[in-house]
């Protein structure tokens, strides 16, 4: 029977993966028996480019805090060694990192995971490792929107810069507007020149005395 001392620390470990789980937004279980160092080295830098916490646990802890969150559907899958890839910010990127690798070294092994607090199957792990994940989908929506968007920062870039008067860059976007706002200004003389040939026979008038 363990001591108290053991089964504080036993409890405290509970309590801590308990919290990470309910931080996470998505949590991969995979089987890492058979990586060598060097493939366990280069699978940790994946995930800590992708910001995944990654970690050995020993399946007693995790079930236990598996099962005081609700998780049990996970219990099938606590068998063997076990690690957990867990990210609070990324939803895609445990999945898709370990997925990737899996491709490419069968010595890893997917086991579970869950989302949001609910469990997936492992047919569910692979849909969502096949997603593209929130940055890829933001630069396909940017893209998209490229042409528009850039025009217009560089407008207002200019305007913020003063390198043009707000008049000129709004004469450049209307196109022929100016062309068109110039007619009347062109015949304004002519209409003043009327009253000039109006004044003519003021001037005969005294010859004819």
């Amino acid at each position: 029977m363990p001591n108290a001392q053991v089964l504080a620390e036993k409890q405290a470990q509970v309590a801590e993966t308990v919290e990470m789980i309910k931080a996470a937004q998505t949590g991969v279980l995979v089987d890492y028996r058979g990586l060598n160092v060097s493939e366990d080295t280069d699978l940790r830098n994946k995930l800590r480019e992708a910001g995944v916490k990654y970690f050995v646990i020993k399946n007693k802890i995790l079930k236990r805090a598996v099962d005081e969150i609700g998780m049990d559907g996970l219990d099938e899958v606590l068998h063997g060694p076990t690690a957990l890839a867990i990210s609070s910010v990324d939803a895609v990127a445990p999945a898709k990192v370990l997925a990737e690798f899996a491709k490419k070294n069968e010595k890893l092994e997917l086991k579970g995971g869950f989302t949001d607090g609910t469990v997936m199957s492992l047919d569910e792990l692979k849909k969502l490792a096949a997603t593209p994940n929130f940055e890829t989908l933001i630069a396909k929506i940017m893209g998209s929107l490229q042409s528009p968007i850039s025009g217009l920062v560089r407008l207002l870039d200019t305007i913020a810069n003063g390198g043009e008067e707000i008049a000129d860059l709004i004469a450049k976007k209307a196109g022929d507007a100016p062309a068109a706002e110039e007619a009347p200004a062109a015949e304004a003389p002519a209409a003043e020149e009327a009253p000039a040939e109006e004044e003519a026979p003021a001037e005969e008038a005294p010859a004819a005395e």
